[in-house]
């Protein structure tokens, strides 16, 4: 186990963001199917290479597909196999076989293909093809569903409808899917009742540059408003990717954030608790979370419920830490109220979570007193340079163990 030790610092400088984790699954998934064309720049993180090597097992007709602990790889290429008539089983590491896939046990036998798993969870075996159809499902479980299903339903020689029986949320994660399928060629509708996706289609190769993610921009601009002034490059502003709410929640927290021409920069500001719904950018709790610690007054986040479900039950992990660092929070069913104040160093946990890791580095840096966090290379899942970024814009962190 490595663990970071972290003093007090004040993070300011110019940040180059790492391509999204998030749009480089759903082109190379789209390559995939295109049979041809690159995707870069990508990552060299685990969730990239869990992505990677699913591909690769597809292709070379090998029967154990690994997907690590990368939960967007599991649900997107699930229904993808069975699409493509693949006998495989699926399987994974950490805290992926703990993660539901009940509703691919439900809705997959019904359309052609046999299922065989133990308590809702991997290992998961497939037999059979996928048949069109109608796929009912309820939109606020995991967009991860919805995504796997529109990669894979294009595919399939009928008309297929995704019918949705609650609001969807995280929809600007199947925003995301929806538009990088367009890059590829293939094409589904949004409804009234959900999406309805064309059969008979076929994906198109090209080379495809993966956009900045601004999941990860959300760390470096709470660092810049807690204290400093950071410059981050490479975001597109255009975006829908979901999380570049998170300039607008900054902003209502009283964050000074410059969108520039060629970068954003966040400078420290006076910030107020604020009441957040992050049904849409649950990524973003942990930044969030952070900022609220530093915030006068009360923050409450709801609508977070899934985050109980990520590599550790973010809600919780948050919530533990924060008041390791001497800060009040009182957790929800769907997420937590927290009473700003002055944050203290102290012996934080990662949870083996990437973005506790990431959040927490951001709030050590601020807070009195130096710290320590566990589970530092959890960063290594989406972020492996995080600490070297975090390092060049004066953060003064030493992580120790496991190589570094």
């Amino acid at each position: 186990m490595s663990i970071a030790r972290i003093e007090n610092s004040t993070l300011g400088g110019s940040v180059a963001i790492p391509p999204s984790k998030s749009a480089a699954h759903r082109a190379l998934a789209c390559a995939f199917l295109a049979g041809g064309g690159s995707v870069s720049p990508i990552i060299d993180s685990n969730d990239m290479r869990a992505m990677q090597q699913v591909i690769s097992a597809l292709k070379n007709g090998q029967q154990l597909v690994d997907c690590l602990e990368s939960g967007n790889t599991l649900r997107f290429m699930i229904p993808v196999a069975a699409a493509l008539g693949k006998s495989v089983t699926f399987v994974g590491s950490g805290r992926l076989p703990e993660r539901p896939i009940t509703e691919y046990l439900r809705l997959l036998p019904r359309h052609g293909v046999c299922c065989t798993a133990t308590g809702g969870k991997i290992p998961l075996s497939l037999e059979g093809r996928l048949q069109s159809g109608d796929y009912e499902i309820a939109g606020n479980i995991s967009s991860q569903y919805i995504t796997g299903l529109l990669l894979a339903l294009p595919l399939l020689e009928g008309d297929s409808r995704i019918l949705l029986t609650t609001r969807l949320e995280s929809k600007p994660y199947v925003d995301m899917t929806l538009k990088v399928m367009r890059d590829f060629g293939v094409a589904a509708q949004e409804t009234d009742y959900g999406y309805f996706v064309p059969g008979n289609q076929h994906y198109e190769a090209r080379d495809y540059t993966v956009e900045a993610d601004w999941s990860q921009a959300a760390f470096f601009l709470v660092a810049g408003a807690l204290g400093g002034e950071v410059r981050l490059t490479g975001l597109d502003m255009a975006s829908v990717q979901g999380d570049k709410e998170i300039i607008n929640a900054l902003r209502r927290f009283g964050a000074d954030i410059e969108i520039k021409e060629d970068c954003i920069i966040s400078r420290k500001s006076a910030l107020c608790g604020i009441e957040i719904d992050a049904s849409d950018i649950p990524d973003t709790v942990p930044a969030l979370a952070v900022t609220a610690a530093f915030a006068r007054g009360k923050t409450v986040i709801k609508g977070a419920e899934r985050l109980r479900l990520k590599e550790s039950d973010r809600i919780e992990s948050v919530a533990s830490n924060l008041r390791r660092m001497g800060i009040q929070v009182d957790e929800t069913v769907d997420g937590m109220i927290i009473t700003g104040g002055e944050p203290c160093g102290a012996e934080l946990l990662g949870f083996n979570d990437h973005r506790i890791v990431m959040a927490f580095s951001v709030a050590a840096a601020f807070a009195r007193g130096e710290s320590t966090i566990t589970d530092a290379d959890a960063i290594d899942k989406t972020y492996p340079s995080f600490f070297e970024d975090y390092a060049g814009l004066g953060g003064k962190v030493n992580v120790i163990g496991n190589g570094r």
